[in-house]
């Protein structure tokens, strides 16, 4: 059920303006929040960030766990751990875990703030960054930490085009920057993730061939899914396009010869992929790490 290659590409003119702006801005911070898709936690990170945040205290917000596979987003989060993060998991729509930002983030800096109190500066203001790719909920994310409406939150990339400073409370306030993505996806798996949970403009994607490709995995990981949605059987002969056409049959998508309607049915799969509608999954696991068993 292997599909071709898909290979993404889009890089907007504004985001060569983003990146000297994040670059110029961040020796102003004392710490760096990147917040990821928790369905894609690593094809949903921008891999600049590394380089531009170089020794920054990092928190990592696993968004949108409600949509990914809760076994996965475990993995994850250990993952992230091991590697010397903060992790705080989060549903912004909903605000589960955002409540747990300001802790978070306090408990990140503990040896910057006991520095700073023994100084007689208790109460200083800590300035966090937060980064992220279009459409993953960064601005749903701060509005929600804000308790109030203060960055524009669309379902579509590409919305917040400039800094914003977000107060949380007394002693702590967030610059929000415009999403980042990346020139080129050199691996052709990251282009195909990232345009399945929309953070990709689907103007620039073949639907078709994206839902054909998600259905493969879907088919390959989670067939029972399939089954209970479309009432869809999973064989091993079954292509990622064989299976479109199966779901466009049992919703009844046939078009005038018998043909069926593939591309609607496409549109189907990503709308209730994307919303949740078809159950929690989770698109990448995290990469084995030495000296433990995968």
């Amino acid at each position: 059920m292997e599909e071709s290659a898909m290979n993404i590409q889009w890089y907007p003119g504004h985001m060569t303006k983003t990146r000297r702006m994040i670059a110029e801005q961040l020796k102003h911070m004392d710490a760096v929040c990147e917040i990821l898709d928790a369905r894609v936690p690593l094809s949903s990170r921008n891999p600049d960030v590394e380089e531009l945040t170089g020794g920054k205290p990092r928190l990592i917000v696993l968004n949108r766990v409600d949509l990914a596979d809760p076994a996965a987003t475990k993995a994850w989060g250990a993952y992230f751990r091991g590697r010397g993060f903060a992790v705080l998991e989060a549903n912004a729509k909903q605000g589960q875990g955002v409540g747990r930002f300001p802790a978070a983030v306090r408990s990140l800096l503990a040896d910057k703030l006991a520095a700073y109190a023994e100084k007689g500066q208790a109460g200083r203001m800590l300035r966090v960054m937060i980064l992220g790719i279009p459409n993953v909920g960064k601005s749903t994310f701060i509005n929600q930490v804000a308790k109030r409406k203060t960055a524009r939150a669309e379902d579509r990339p590409g919305v917040t085009r400039a800094k914003q400073w977000v107060p949380v409370d007394q002693s702590l306030e967030v610059l929000d920057t415009p999403g980042m993505l990346w020139p080129k996806f050199e691996d052709p798996e990251v282009g195909f993730r990232l345009a399945c949970t929309g953070a990709v403009r689907d103007e620039v994607v073949d639907q078709e061939e994206l839902a054909s490709r998600l259905m493969a995995y879907l088919g390959r990981h989670y067939p029972q899914a399939l089954l209970e949605r479309y009432k869809v059987e999973v064989s091993e002969e079954d292509s990622g396009y064989d299976l479109l056409v199966k779901a466009g049959r049992k919703r009844g998508f046939v078009l005038r010869g018998g043909e069926i309607d593939t591309e609607r049915m496409a549109r189907i799969l990503l709308d209730e992929f994307r919303g949740g509608k078809l159950g929690r999954f989770t698109l990448e696991l995290p990469p084995a790490v030495p000296g433990q068993p995968d």
